[in-house]
């Protein structure tokens, strides 16, 4: 069993910051080249340019991957830069308020946009670049692998998050089809639904709610937030040959979190 990235390609999204930055920088540590996507080229280029340059192991690329031109340039960058992609890690998430009974809250758009549509187009233009490469590989050998990052959120009813929700609920099922649809040509698609992890959002949240610490850690059994570098470690092993025959599953990383009634307690 070999939980190994050493050669491998992966685009990273999300990875200015949080958990996309985490698996960024893990992936890298393991021996995997990685093509860094986020939109803020500022913070991509302050917490990765001592690493990423012409003859290294990561590449930066800034996007609005809302956009199918910015989706190409992507794949186009990546080739350049390192002839191939094998795995693609949609880490790019975006966590905003509803409320259920503004009828001009449009905040349920922009999170199917960001959190779901976006990854499932770039992971059709990523799939079909995977099935090309396989073309000559040996019989059995896996063509790809695909790993996106839900939310335990995805299983929780708050109004507030209403939107959130529906989104990584969308998530996981598009990830369970796609799994389906992508079987035949040997390419996994498997997703990590985390929670009580130390994610940009939840940061920002901590700064904003008083006892919001406590609250989280006296709902999560294990007693404590994660840092995002065990979230970046199960999304190495979606992604390693130890888990070749692992498909549409959604991995729950929350320390036990999804197990308790989380009311009254923000779903990050």
């Amino acid at each position: 069993m070999s939980f190994s990235l050493s050669g491998k390609t992966a685009i990273v999204t999300g990875a200015a910051n949080g958990v996309g930055l985490a698996i960024a920088r893990h992936f890298i540590s393991e021996g995997a080249n990685v093509m860094m996507a986020d939109r803020d080229e500022d913070q991509l280029r302050a917490e990765m340019g001592d690493v990423a340059g012409e003859d290294g192991p990561a590449r930066l690329f800034s996007c609005d991957l809302r956009e199918k031109l910015s989706q190409a340039n992507l794949l186009s960058a990546t080739i350049d830069a390192f002839d191939r992609v094998d795995i693609l890690v949609n880490a790019s998430r975006q966590v905003l308020a509803t409320d259920p009974m503004d009828d001009e809250d449009d905040s349920i758009e922009q999170l199917l946009q960001q959190n779901l549509m976006s990854g499932f187009r770039l992971s059709q233009l990523i799939a079909k670049r995977m099935i090309k490469q396989a073309e000559d590989a040996e019989e059995g050998e896996m063509a790809g692998s695909i790993v996106n990052l839900s939310s335990i959120a995805a299983r929780r009813s708050r109004p507030g998050l209403m939107g959130y929700s529906i989104s990584c609920a969308a998530l996981d099922q598009m990830t369970r089809t796609m799994a389906i649809a992508l079987a035949p040509q040997r390419i996994r698609v498997n997703a990590v639904a985390f929670g009580s992890v130390m994610s940009a959002s939840l940061k920002n949240s901590l700064k904003e709610t008083d006892d919001l610490r406590e609250d989280i850690v006296a709902h999560t059994p294990m007693g404590r937030i994660a840092p995002a570098s065990e979230v970046a470690e199960a999304v190495q092993f979606l992604c390693s040959p130890a888990a070749n025959f692992i498909t549409g599953e959604i991995m729950t990383v929350d320390g036990g979190r999804a197990l308790l009634d989380p009311v009254g307690t923000a779903a990050h």
